[in-house]
């Protein structure tokens, strides 16, 4: 899903107890990025490396997951 994108964070995970808190964080981060045309696109490149992205491709307000294989 290709896309422009104003800002992109990335997690690493080292202890998974703490994916869903640091995936909470980044979302929240990125919310407050004054972009207003924009979702957030999280991708799992495998189960302790995931990025997430503004995407112009998500609706604005929304929040939606793609895995690479």
């Amino acid at each position: 899903m290709p896309s422009k994108t104003t800002e992109q964070l990335e997690i690493i995970v080292t202890q998974p107890h703490q994916l869903h808190e640091l995936l909470d964080e980044a979302e929240a981060l990125l919310r407050h990025v004054p972009q207003r045309a924009a979702g957030i696109l999280v991708t799992r490149h495998d189960p302790n490396r995931y990025t997430l992205m503004l995407c112009d491709k998500v609706p604005f307000g929304e929040t939606r997951e793609q895995v690479l294989a």
